[in-house]
């Protein structure tokens, strides 16, 4: 079974499973594991990968409308580099201090490859889930989509300096503590747009319509993609971008559009069934672990 297929199987074992963060009585928690293999390519430093690592469990926070308050990390890998290990805990320090949480410790051990796992806790008063979205509700992403798929091809060309700062992305807790008030369904686009569109959809029983020629799509995407269809296939299937992909009437975002801290963009609308891109079914592709 891939990661979905279990994550389906444990359903009814784990009732508060099934949105990005598990919310209980107002504490919010994640947690997520990385290796070197799936996650880091070569060039990756100690540092990104800290990054990296506790942002992708602050992203969850986020998703759910939350603040995050504090974050540990697992540490595992063939021998300790007192240089790498200082590097790691920096990189998920900084990130912790983009959103007002700290990073305040976790555990080292041996292992045959790289391996991180981290967990972030915090609140949230007001938790969005991935159920709530109804039709004609608009649908609307953060930021821009493509950064993580064009900072591999980076990594790939040699380009190291760049490829770190791609990888390194900005969590949107911020951006989703201002959304909750107003989002009817949200969850972060680590699978891939094309992938968190059929998530959402299916949790909340409707159908999405979006339109490709809306999409935000990172420049760095424009300096590696090949062709319009690699484009494409890197700004809404690839994943791991880290953006939040939330429905919304479009009436209610206006109340806080001047409180998000970064654009969003509307790419569609919330309809009775189906989740299709210019009227063609949208295949349901995206970051498989």
């Amino acid at each position: 079974m891939d990661e979905r297929s279990a994550l389906a199987a444990l359903a009814d074992r784990v009732g508060e499973a099934g949105d990005d963060a598990a919310v209980i009585d107002g504490l919010v928690l994640t947690t997520d594991m990385l290796h070197e293999r799936t996650d880091f390519p070569a060039g990756v430093t100690r540092y990104t990968a800290g990054w990296r690592t506790i942002g992708a469990s602050l992203s969850d926070v986020a998703a759910m409308g939350g603040a995050a308050t504090a974050a540990v990390a697992a540490y595992g890998a063939p021998e300790f580099d007192p240089e790498e290990v200082a590097a790691f805990v920096d990189g998920a320090a900084d990130v912790c201090g983009t959103v007002d949480a700290r990073y305040v410790g976790g555990d080292l051990d041996d292992h045959d490859e790289f391996t991180v796992a981290g967990a972030v806790v915090g609140r949230v008063e007001e938790p969005v889930y991935r159920s709530g979205a109804a039709p004609d509700d608009g649908v609307f992403v953060t930021g821009t989509l493509g950064r993580s798929a064009a900072a591999i091809r980076e990594f790939e060309a040699g380009n190291a300096d760049r490829g770190n700062e791609l990888f390194r992305f900005d969590p949107r807790v911020e951006a989703g503590r201002a959304l909750a008030p107003v989002a009817t369904a949200m969850m972060d686009s680590s699978d891939g747009l094309a992938r968190s569109l059929h998530q959402l959809a299916a949790a909340s029983g409707c159908g999405v319509h979006i339109t490709w020629d809306r999409l935000p799509v990172d420049p760095s995407v424009d300096a590696v993609a090949a062709d319009d269809a690699d484009r494409r296939e890197l700004s809404a299937f690839f994943g791991e971008d880290f953006e939040l992909v939330f429905t919304a009437p479009a009436a209610r975002l206006d109340d806080v559009r001047a409180e998000l801290p970064v654009p969003v963009t509307r790419i569609g609308r919330v309809t009775d069934g189906g989740v299709v891109a210019d009227g063609e079914p949208l295949p349901d592709r995206g970051y498989t672990h």
